[in-house]
């Protein structure tokens, strides 16, 4: 498939950068009327946008590199250039995290409140930005006979990219419903932690294109730490 949606005065434009803008948008409404519908003022999840997105984006690349720095180094245009693909979620989702946590600091907002309010958006985001990697030919796994296999270069594979978008998508639809019976502030987003790294631990055993560190699939290994700590997170504020 064509990675190029249109070209404007010569510049092409990816569907890549499109269904991931598209996912961003949508999470930020759903957030902003979520936050007005808790007496939030919503403008704070819009200035909250401006800075984790960025950051989030940053922190996507910033991973991927480091990960490949044999391929990247010594060649700063190659680093800064995101049009081929090379972000890893679990870069962009520890750089967001961090930024919104000293975002609503200052701001002097509930750090967990506000993370359960955008905890369903970035699962949403994260469902239509997968299929990006389709466009892309990327992020699919390996050989398969199962009927909803994609052709990749004449052999049949796994669509891991379809297995993580789906996976997110149910978790998007779970977190909308539980959230209205929530029992701590801070729940649906170490749900959403626990929940979408038990998925990508097991999709990414299935990718052939993982980062690897040490022989071990790195997604992997994030995957299980953010499963743990946030289940002692998750029993802690519980009992509180």
């Amino acid at each position: 498939m064509n990675p190029v949606a249109f070209d404007i005065f010569g510049i092409s434009i990816r569907w890549y950068g499109i269904l991931i803008s598209m996912g961003m948008l949508l999470g930020i409404f759903l957030a902003y009327y979520e936050a007005k519908k808790q007496g939030y003022n919503p403008d704070d999840i819009i200035d909250l946008s401006l800075w984790v997105i960025p950051a989030a984006l940053i922190g996507a690349r910033l991973y991927y590199v480091a990960f490949q720095w044999e391929y990247y180094k010594g060649d700063i245009l190659k680093i800064l250039n995101t049009r081929e693909g090379g972000l890893a979620v679990h870069g962009g989702l520890i750089a967001a995290v961090l930024v919104g946590y000293f975002f609503t600091r200052a701001k002097n907002m509930p750090f967990w409140k506000t993370a359960d309010i955008v905890a369903p958006s970035i699962a949403l985001g994260q469902a239509i930005g997968r299929w990006g990697n389709f466009i892309n030919g990327e992020a699919y796994g390996g050989p398969t006979d199962l009927p909803w296999g994609i052709m990749v270069d004449g052999v049949k594979v796994h669509p891991a990219f379809l297995y993580e978008s789906i996976w997110d998508l149910g978790l998007f639809i779970f977190l909308i419903i539980y959230r209205r019976n929530k029992k701590f502030n801070g729940e649906i987003f170490l749900l959403y932690a626990i929940i979408y790294s038990a998925g990508r631990f097991w999709i990414e055993g299935l990718r052939t294109d993982s980062l690897m560190f040490m022989g071990m699939r790195t997604a992997q290994l994030i995957s299980i730490a953010i499963i743990a700590f946030g289940l002692v997170l998750y029993f802690i504020m519980r009992r509180r």
